[in-house]
């Protein structure tokens, strides 16, 4: 007898059907920054480079999340990661920046102001 709901001869209930389509997708498109989101990014890389504080920059766009990694120098591990995770999109927000020992510097729905830890602000000084 066919067990229909689990999609196996035998019944094993572990098995999960998912259309086609679905699959396809998963597996050949990697998370990718769209423009409006790059343009965000670079505008902010743009700046830092001006400042001398980043040098360069590696964009990788995995099946999971992309990455946008900043250096100081090439040979270097990253100082940065901006990540757009859109599995978390719904719970903590599919942004974040990470600093160099893993700590997440700031998360959120929307790049902008995650992307607003790299502002410096004004402090008063008393003298």
């Amino acid at each position: 007898m066919t067990d229909h709901g689990s999609g196996t001869e035998d019944g094993d209930a572990s098995a999960i059907l998912i259309p086609l389509h679905e699959a396809r997708r998963e597996r050949l498109e990697p998370v990718r920054f769209d423009r409006r989101e790059l343009d965000q990014i670079l505008r902010l890389y743009g700046r830092m480079v001006a400042a001398n504080e980043w040098r360069d920059y590696a964009i990788d766009h995995l099946t999971d999340r992309a990455v946008f990694s900043v250096f100081r120098r090439t040979s270097e591990i990253p100082l940065f990661q901006i990540v757009k995770d859109p599995k978390l999109a719904r719970r903590q927000g599919a942004f974040a920046v990470i600093a160099a020992g893993g700590r997440i510097l700031k998360r959120g729905q929307e790049l902008g102001r995650v992307l607003g830890v790299f502002d410096r602000t004004l402090k008063l000084v008393e003298a």
